[in-house]
């Protein structure tokens, strides 16, 4: 099994989309990197854990799901960096491959150092732009092979049909 645990506030701030973005709505960009994450998750089978600073958001540590992906905001006084190596300690076993994405050197080094391997902002989103791509070819293919169904969709329908499958809104 592989684990893809993000520095979420790291990876905003490195996407140029993103961080255009949080400069607009904050959490707008949490919420586009979240969904862009699902795509990940679902598109390579990792499963992916976002881990937020909680100096932005104050109080005690939140875990939820969205879009089926893990999301943790720190305890106060607890940072991202913090957070992901007790889960990369936590994490891994002979059968689970932890991958950490952060373009946070020191961060890369503590977690390499835990048998975890590091993905920088620009590899994940050179991979995010693959995974996007895989998912266009996939989904032309589909609807160049959609069977005949016996009520006849618009094409606008069969994309919202295909957003609910994959759990998009």
């Amino acid at each position: 099994m592989d684990i893809l645990l993000v520095d979420g506030y790291n990876i905003i701030g490195a996407w140029p989309e993103l961080r255009v973005l949080k400069t607009k709505d904050f959490s707008a960009a949490r919420d586009l990197l979240i969904e862009k994450m699902a795509e990940y998750q679902a598109y390579t089978g990792y499963k992916v854990i976002v881990v937020f600073d909680a100096h932005l958001v104050p109080g005690i540590e939140t875990k939820m799901k969205s879009r089926k992906v893990e999301v943790i905001f720190t305890r106060e006084n607890e940072t991202a960096d913090e957070r992901i190596e007790k889960l990369a300690q936590q994490l891994n076993n002979i059968k689970t491959q932890i991958h950490v994405a952060t373009s946070d050197y020191t961060e890369q080094w503590q977690i390499f150092g835990q048998g975890a391997l590091r993905k920088s902002a620009r590899e994940l989103l050179t991979e995010m732009e693959v995974v996007e791509s895989g998912i266009k070819k996939d989904v032309k293919k589909t609807y160049q092979e959609k069977s005949v169904s016996k009520i006849p969709l618009s094409d606008e329908v069969a994309e919202i049909f295909e957003k609910w499958r994959r759990g998009q809104r």
